[in-house]
């Protein structure tokens, strides 16, 4: 399999489209690239203060476990009620009519969603084969990993796991993909990344569904595993939480389930856990 730079180089007229997609107008390009805004230090406070106190001060299995039981205290939702959840989750900032794709980056209606080409589906990004939970209530309609996601790049995807490597998508491009293995645009890298290892803490064997851990193997079919971890987390490092991603995050504890990924609040627990 072929190797490239994990982040590249982006053209300017793919910028400039990524722009355009926003209703913006092109203007001189800044000499740095504009940083997103931090979250604000009391919030994150006050969760530690409760929601995540049993986790503070942990690391390794014992922050793994106490991540585990913190979080699987949720609000379950079934697969059919995954459709009006990811309509707010994944909420275009700049039209409330819209989503946005997790792998094309596109725009789309929110009421174009279904089964045809050319409209947006329900995304897995722990493929729902993996583990073999298919869309039971549980892992199959936990919107942490579930994605709006256009039905043909879905359909690419597949169950593949996650690694560098392969063939430019010509309807998404800045995604990747070969035999064994996808490769999302850089801007939702660390996203997928935060996804899976949500999915290893959240699953851990003690209810009816499997022991979601991620490997190091871009090999593992139905087995509860997937992969690479040493690239999800080079991902998770290089591509940190952004505004889109930790609004999604507080849709989901407010409105939906009402638990959160540890990992968008807390980057360092990745590499506390592995």
């Amino acid at each position: 399999m072929s190797r490239r730079p994990l982040f590249r180089r982006r053209t300017l007229s793919t910028a400039l489209a990524a722009f355009a997609l926003f209703g913006g107008t092109v203007a001189a390009a800044p000499a740095t690239p504009p940083q997103v805004p931090a979250r604000s230090a009391a919030p994150l406070d006050a969760l530690d203060d409760t929601y995540y106190a049993d986790a503070l001060g942990k690391t390794g299995t014992a922050l793994k476990n106490a991540l585990h039981t913190i979080v699987s205290d949720q609000t379950r939702l079934s697969y059919s009620q995954v459709w009006d959840a990811l309509k707010a989750t994944d909420e275009d900032p700049a039209d409330s009519s819209h989503v946005i794709l997790l792998y094309t980056g596109r725009s789309q209606p929110k009421s174009d969603n279904g089964g045809n080409v050319g409209q947006w589906n329900r995304e897995h990004v722990w493929a729902k084969s993996h583990g073999d939970f298919g869309t039971a209530t549980g892992p199959g309609t936990d919107v942490h990993h579930l994605r709006p996601e256009d039905v043909s790049v879905n359909s690419t995807r597949g169950n593949k796991d996650f690694d560098n490597g392969g063939t430019e998508l010509g309807d998404a491009p800045g995604n990747y993909t070969d035999g064994d293995s996808f490769e999302p645009r850089d801007a939702v890298k660390g996203d997928v990344a935060r996804m899976i290892l949500y999915m290893a803490v959240r699953y851990e064997g003690d209810d009816s569904f499997a022991d979601l851990e991620p490997n190091d193997s871009v090999s593992n079919g139905s087995a509860p595993n997937i992969g690479r971890l040493s690239v999800l987390k080079t991902w998770s490092e290089q591509d940190p939480p952004d505004s889109f991603e930790q609004r999604r995050n507080d849709v989901i504890f407010d409105e939906f389930q009402h638990n959160r990924n540890p990992f968008i609040d807390h980057p360092e627990w990745v590499e506390a856990i592995w």
